[in-house]
């Protein structure tokens, strides 16, 4: 079998001078095995999809390749670009500094306490180029940044501009921290961000308030509540609450029920321990969910154990998260087939010795979660999540004749339990290639990782003010 021509030098420069000409932008991807994750369309064999300027326009067998860059994808899986709902990318340059965390307590003084207080505004738009591109070369296309280091507008401004100049389908979640000094301008320099970066609805990037579920790491002042949901509200943004987990989030979440503030523009993170008065609240509201599998199981909050089966049970299909790099992996591949184990362990625990049979997910669920449903957390279901005519072109293609994948069997378990990022050879972002070759495009790597290495001495060698 020929290598597919997402490795051909010439196809990239062909499709790199038709990018300028948006009326002329037309690839066709042909004979690919397409995983849509759309439910009407399920799974193509031998088929063709047609991307014109940002959008996907054709998915289908023989389409037509009038005025378009053919590449011939034979051999390779098209699948749509996986969903981050939840990741402090600002943290990057600190990866895997402590591998193996104790507890919660333990992240919080090192990292929020202590670190993020010397950050200045260059050290957060290094840690978020680094960590968007990452995820592009992981196939993740959208990534919600949950940026809970806003001290300054600078320090926005920088994380914001790091999402603009990796090409990503970026999700800004801006947040105060909390610790340290900073200009209290938050929530209120929402409204700046906004105007500035987020003016129009047909762009890669979006807007969303962040908070905690509760007061009681950092304060009342970053805990949600009424005040900071009439603040997104009439910004018309989402929000996204992290901490969320145990008897006091479960209590938080009956009191935003009461006061009419759940609803599908709402993201719970983490969501494990809750009550299951909690969850019957969530349910019925149509709240969504981030989970954080291995963040919950490595870093030992509450139970420890995703809430994978207590959201499916509310009729809540999640979202998933890479949530810390100074602890976690950084990849969806990692998050899928934790939660794939996890859950599947839970389930045939939970009848061990009896006739009943286990209630186990599939790769089909953690798939969906890591696309389609990570969409709709990151309120952009219309937009992107799968190969869906009339979508924004975010997709992968992925070598299914490489060493680790060969021979094809099952292109849904190829993806969640064979591949990883080495086998991604091309990722598109909005139409645009993004990856090539398996090649993150136009980044100065000797440059890049100087600044990574500038950034983490400064932050590591700077003493905290009063931390």
């Amino acid at each position: 079998m020929t290598p597919p021509d997402t490795t051909s030098p010439a196809v990239l420069e062909q499709l790199r001078r038709r990018s300028a000409d948006r009326e002329r932008r037309r690839i066709l991807f042909t004979g690919a095995t397409i995983v849509t994750m759309d439910p009407d369309l399920g799974v193509l064999h031998g088929a063709d999809l047609l991307v014109e300027d940002e959008t996907i326009a054709a998915i289908g067998n023989d389409l037509s390749r009038d005025g378009a860059v053919v590449v011939e994808a034979t051999g390779t899986i098209l699948a749509p670009g996986f969903v981050d709902t939840h990741r402090h990318a600002w943290q990057t340059q600190l990866r895997r500094i402590m591998p193996d965390v104790d507890d919660l307590g333990a992240y919080v003084m090192s990292t929020l306490a202590g670190h993020a207080t010397v950050y200045r505004p260059h050290d957060m738009y290094v840690g978020t180029k680094l960590a968007a591109l990452t995820a592009i070369d992981g196939g993740i296309t959208c990534m919600l940044d949950f940026s809970h280091n806003a001290r300054t507008p600078e320090h926005s401004d920088a994380a914001v501009q790091a999402l603009i100049d990796t090409g990503i389908r970026g999700v800004h979640a801006s947040m105060g921290p909390h610790f340290g000094d900073w200009d209290r301008q938050w929530p209120g320099d929402l409204a700046r961000l906004k105007d500035t970066y987020f003016a129009h609805e047909d762009q890669l990037l979006t807007l969303r308030l962040a908070a905690l579920a509760t007061d009681a790491i950092a304060g009342p002042a970053l805990a949600h509540g009424t005040e900071l949901a009439r603040t997104a509200a009439e910004l018309g943004i989402g929000v996204s609450v992290d901490a969320v987990f145990g008897a006091a989030s479960s209590e938080a979440v009956l009191r935003w029920e009461k006061a009419g503030i759940l609803g599908p523009d709402l993201t719970l993170i983490h969501a494990t321990g809750l009550t299951p008065a909690a969850w019957r609240a969530i349910g019925n509201s149509g709240t969504t969910i981030a989970l954080a599998p291995t963040s919950d199981a490595q870093i030992g909050l509450e139970t420890a154990i995703p809430a994978i089966d207590e959201a499916l049970s509310v009729g809540v299909r999640p979202g998933l998260s890479i949530d810390v790099e100074v602890a976690l992996a950084s990849d969806m591949f990692t998050q899928m087939r934790a939660l794939h184990a996890i859950q599947r362990m839970r389930a045939a625990n939970a009848v061990h010795g009896t006739d009943r049979q286990p209630n186990r997910i599939t790769t089909h669920d953690v798939l969906d979660f890591a696309t389609l449903q990570g969409a709709r957390t990151n309120g952009l279901a219309d937009v992107t999540g799968s190969l869906t005519p009339g979508k924004k072109a975010d997709l992968l293609v992925i070598r299914a004749e490489d060493l680790n994948n060969m021979p094809l069997n099952d292109p849904i378990g190829t993806v969640v339990l064979g591949s990883d990022a080495r086998n991604i050879s091309a990722v598109l972002i909005n139409g645009a290639v993004r990856k090539w070759n398996g090649q993150v495009l136009d980044v100065d790597l000797p440059a890049l990782r100087d600044e990574v290495h500038a950034s983490r001495e400064h932050v590591l060698t700077t003493t905290p003010a009063a931390a």
